[in-house]
């Protein structure tokens, strides 16, 4: 069989036509056939996946309702806890470790017939913006080789954008599923902050962490979201709100929508003439389609960065605490307990994680909490104060998703604050808490590169109505072939 989307895929198991064994063994054959030149996957897990479609198979036999993604392969970033499956969130520190419980989002799509195949590469404990930073290995743009896939959930981009399966999960704390989803010319989806549980998800910022979807088209990333959003009594965070059926919500066209264009961001792009001429293209289509284009203001964006950098490796400091060789992951014994806390976080961290861990660090300490962190958290308050006056003008925003195409490997790995501005567009949303997404928008110097698009909060229907107009008008993500693509099971 030809791998298709998701959605696809479980009508024609619907209709008979293919059974979720044939379409398992179809995304295994392709990730086996991909994986030496992507290195997307830190673990493939083939007999759980083809137990799993058995049981489905027999489901549909018995004549059981079809769950939401029935049959449908995914894979599913390394820090999603996998029940007997490692989960190593991409570093030393967690190498051997075997979680006793799945995270809620992996019951879920479990819950919906969903097959998860594999557990993708991502930089440490989904720190970075280029998939570099993992302990293991370093995942290749399936566009190009010698660039990186974006970060930190760069497997999941890869092998969604490789088409080898149609769906995976990524985190996005401040871009890391936006980000590589514009690399990879792939859907990518953070839901508003509480929308998905957290639970069993390995933390790095915990008021910024959000579980979602990458996928092949957007009908697949609002059926994706439908199946793991959600209250969940056992995440603190988790909002008790109604999740609707996105797909009812798609769209043709945009006629009544009226689209904020962040006039700060205009600003930030113009000097890359390539890229400033893709968004104003991309402006243009949605204008095309029926909407209203209206200038909105961010004023408080230009701190996001630095705001940004202020708490996440704080809270950051704060979760990595526990990884102390007491408890479980690595352990390496020393002449008392300080030594060996030492000696294992040595061990056991990679660069980038220590890095942040000591900026988070500083920013609690004594003397410096009030002027850094309570500061940053005044100015995140303001943040989203700017977004809820520019919803008050329109319905949803369209800005960049990032400020340049996939780079060379290595080319900002020694450049700390080159890799940080990666993110310059997409962490205000984080901050905000609001929904965001990346929808494939056209190519620069033959790479992808995508549309961001921004709602209200618990919006995300509304975000995915105007995605899904742009995406079908436009059709970015069939115009052109990856150079390695697995779309007939096979790689190129």
């Amino acid at each position: 069989m030809t791998m298709n989307t998701g959605h696809e895929i479980r009508e024609a198991i619907a209709r008979g036509e293919v059974s979720a064994v044939e379409a398992t063994e179809t995304a295994l054959a392709a990730i086996a056939a991909t994986e030496r030149r992507l290195q997307a996957y830190l673990q493939v897990t083939p007999e759980r996946a083809l137990a799993r479609a058995k049981e489905i198979d027999a489901a549909i036999a018995r004549g059981q309702d079809l769950g939401l993604l029935a049959g449908v392969p995914v894979a599913v970033k390394d820090l999603f806890c996998t029940q007997g499956v490692r989960t190593t969130a991409g570093s030393k520190i967690l190498e051997n470790f075997v979680p006793p419980y799945s995270a809620t989002v992996v019951r879920r799509l479990e819950a919906q017939g969903a097959i998860i195949v594999g557990k993708t590469n991502m930089d440490e404990f989904a720190m970075g913006s280029s998939c570099e930073n993992s302990a293991f290995k370093a995942t290749r743009n399936p566009w190009s080789t010698e660039d990186v896939p974006g970060g930190s959930s760069g497997g999941s981009a890869a092998t969604v954008g490789a088409r080898c399966v149609p769906i995976a999960l990524g985190t996005d704390t401040g871009g890391s599923i936006r980000e590589p989803a514009s690399f990879c010319g792939v859907v990518g989806v953070k839901p508003t902050y509480g929308r998905v549980s957290r639970y069993g998800i390995v933390a790095f910022a915990s008021s910024l962490d959000q579980a979602g979807p990458m996928t092949v088209d957007v009908r697949d990333s609002a059926d994706a979201l439908e199946a793991i959003a959600g209250f969940d009594p056992m995440d603190s965070t988790s909002a008790n709100v109604d999740v609707p059926h996105y797909a009812a919500q798609l769209r043709n066209d945009l006629k009544g929508i009226r689209v904020g264009i962040v006039s700060e961001f205009e600003e930030s792009i113009a000097p890359d003439a390539a890229m400033h001429a893709l968004y104003k293209r991309a402006y243009e289509d949605l204008r095309a389609l029926g909407a209203e284009l209206v200038d909105v203001s961010l004023p408080h964006s230009k701190y996001g960065l630095a705001t940004y950098y202020l708490i996440a490796p704080a809270e950051a400091s704060s979760n990595l605490a526990r990884y102390d060789g007491a408890r479980y992951g690595l352990r390496v014994d020393g002449p008392d307990v300080f030594s060996m806390f030492d000696e294992t976080r040595a061990a056991g961290f990679g660069p980038e994680v220590k890095r942040r861990i000591i900026l988070g660090t500083y920013a609690l300490s004594s003397g410096y909490y009030d002027a850094y962190y309570v500061r940053a958290q005044k100015v995140r308050t303001l943040m989203k104060k700017d977004f809820d006056e520019a919803f008050a003008r329109c319905d949803v925003i369209a800005c960049p998703a990032v400020s340049c195409p996939p780079f060379q490997l290595g080319a900002k790995s020694q450049d700390p604050v080159a890799m940080y501005l990666m993110d310059f567009f997409t962490i205000p949303m984080s901050l905000a808490g609001v929904p965001a997404m990346s929808v494939p928008a056209g190519y620069v110097d033959d790479l992808p590169v995508g549309l961001q698009l921004v709602a209200p909060a618990f919006e995300e229907g509304r975000m995915f109505g105007v995605a899904h107009a742009y995406e079908q008008a436009t059709r970015h993500a069939w115009a052109r072939t990856p150079i390695v693509y697995a779309g007939d099971g096979h790689a190129a």
